[in-house]
C-alpha cells in the first residue's frame, strides 16, 4: 500500500486539501498521512472538525509574531524529520503559504515526489503578493505533478519551462468544498437586519497592512453613511496589524457588525445570503462567483484573472475612491448587478479531487 502525506498549515488548505484526503481515505491502494503545520491555529481546527478529518501529526509550529524566516526554518527541520521516520511514497500540498513552500523544499530535499494541487496561479510579480507570490514560483519548480485548476494556470506554468507532461488541469478543489458545504445548510448565529442588503467584506492580507487597509475602512463609513438600507458584516482576522484597526476605525457604526472569524461553514451561509462581497481573499474569489455574488477585489493584482474575465469579479484595489464607485454602481444601477450576479464558476464542476487521485493512482501503481 503506497503512503502519500498531506500537509496543511492554513484555514484556507484546509478547505481545499479536505476533498482531496477525503477521496484518499476511500481509496484501498493508499493510506493519507495527515500533517498539519498550524500556520493558522483556530481557524485550521475549525476546518478540520467539519469535515471530520484528524491530523495524525501536528507541529502547532505558529507563535505570535513570528517571522517568515523563523517559520521556514522551523518547518523545515520538523517536515524533514517525519519524512525520514515514515517514508512516504509522494507528498502533497495545496496553495502558496510558507508550509507549501517548506514542504515542497523538504521533499526536495529527501528526493520525494511533491505534488502542488492549484499550481501555476501567477501576478508575475514577485513581491505582490508577498511572500506567497515567491512561494508560488519556487515551489512550482520542485513539483512532480501540478494540479492546475485552469488553462491559465497551466500556460503560466508552461512559459516557466515546466513539461507539459506533469502539469494536469484538474479543476479548483475549492469548488468541491463549496457544494458539499452549501448543500448543507448550515445557519449563522450573526444577526444581520431585516430588509438590508447585505455586504460581506473579508480582509487580511499581509500587502493591505497600514495604509492601505485604513483606507479600506474609511470606503466602507462612506459607504454605511450614505445607503440606509446597506449594512455590512466583517469577520476580522486576528492578526493584530488588522484587528486593532478594524475595531478602531469601523465598531461604532449602526451599520456595521464586526465579529470573530467564522467557522467556514456558517460563512459559507452569509456568502449566501450577501448582496455584495469585498475581499482580498483568493478563495471567496473563487467561490462567490459559483454562488451568484459580485466580488470586488480589495487588490491591484490577482492570479485568479478567469472570474474577472467572465465580468463577476472586479479589481477595485485598497483605494477608498475606486471602492466607494464600484460598490454605489452595484447598489445603484440593476444591470450593472445583474451582469456580475450570473452565477458563472470558471473553477471547477466539484470533481477535481478525483481526478487528482486518479492521476496519483496511475502514477505511482
Amino acid at each position: 500500500m503506497k503512503k502519500i502525506v498531506c500537509v496543511i498549515g492554513t484555514r484556507p488548505e484546509a478547505i481545499k486539501m479536505a476533498p482531496v484526503i477525503l477521496a484518499l481515505k476511500k481509496e484501498t491502494w493508499v493510506k493519507p498521512v495527515l500533517i498539519a503545520t498550524a500556520q493558522h491555529r483556530q481557524m485550521l481546527d475549525q476546518v478540520l472538525k467539519l469535515f471530520n478529518i484528524v491530523p495524525d501529526y501536528d507541529l502547532n509550529a505558529m507563535t505570535p509574531n513570528q517571522t517568515l524566516p523563523t517559520l521556514t526554518a522551523k518547518l523545515l527541520v520538523q517536515l524533514d524529520e517525519i519524512f525520514s521516520s515514515i517514508s512516504p511514497d509522494a507528498v502533497l500540498a495545496q496553495g502558496d503559504t510558507t508550509t507549501v513552500m517548506a514542504t515542497a523544499l523538504a521533499s526536495f530535499y529527501r528526493k520525494l515526489p511533491f505534488g502542488h494541487i492549484e499550481a501555476g496561479l501567477r501576478t508575475g510579480d514577485l513581491m505582490n503578493p508577498f511572500p506567497e507570490e515567491a512561494n508560488r514560483v519556487i515551489t512550482g519548480h520542485l513539483a512532480r505533478w501540478h494540479f492546475a485548476p485552469t488553462m491559465s494556470s497551466l500556460n503560466n506554468l508552461l512559459r516557466e519551462g515546466i513539461s507539459r507532461d506533469n502539469v494536469y488541469v484538474t479543476g479548483n478543489t475549492v469548488i468541491d468544498s463549496l457544494l458539499d458545504v452549501a448543500k448543507r445548510e448550515i445557519e449563522s448565529s450573526i444577526d444581520v437586519p431585516i430588509g438590508k442588503r447585505l455586504i460581506l467584506l473579508t480582509s487580511h492580507r499581509r500587502e493591505n497592512f497600514g495604509g492601505p487597509f485604513q483606507e479600506i475602512c474609511k470606503a466602507i463609513r462612506f459607504i454605511a453613511d450614505s445607503y440606509s438600507d446597506v449594512h455590512i458584516l466583517y469577520p476580522v482576522h486576528p492578526n493584530p496589524n488588522i484587528k486593532e484597526i478594524a475595531y478602531r476605525e469601523l465598531s461604532d457604526h449602526e451599520r456595521i457588525s464586526l465579529c470573530e472569524p467564522l467557522e467556514y461553514g456558517p460563512f459559507i451561509s452569509i456568502m449566501k445570503r450577501a448582496y455584495i462581497i469585498l475581499s482580498d481573499s483568493g478563495g471567496v474569489q473563487e467561490e462567490a462567483p459559483a454562488l451568484g455574488k459580485p466580488v470586488l477585489v480589495l487588490r491591484s493584482e490577482t492570479e485568479r484573472p478567469e472570474a474577472v474575465e467572465e465580468g463577476v469579479v472586479r479589481l477595485v484595489g485598497p483605494i477608498r475612491d475606486n471602492i466607494i464607485k464600484e460598490v454605489s454602481t452595484l447598489l445603484e444601477d440593476k444591470g450593472a448587478y445583474g451582469a456580475m450576479a450570473r452565477g458563472v464558476s470558471p473553477y471547477g464542476d466539484g470533481k477535481a479531487s478525483s481526478r487528482i487521485v486518479d492521476i496519483l493512482k496511475y502514477s505511482l501503481i
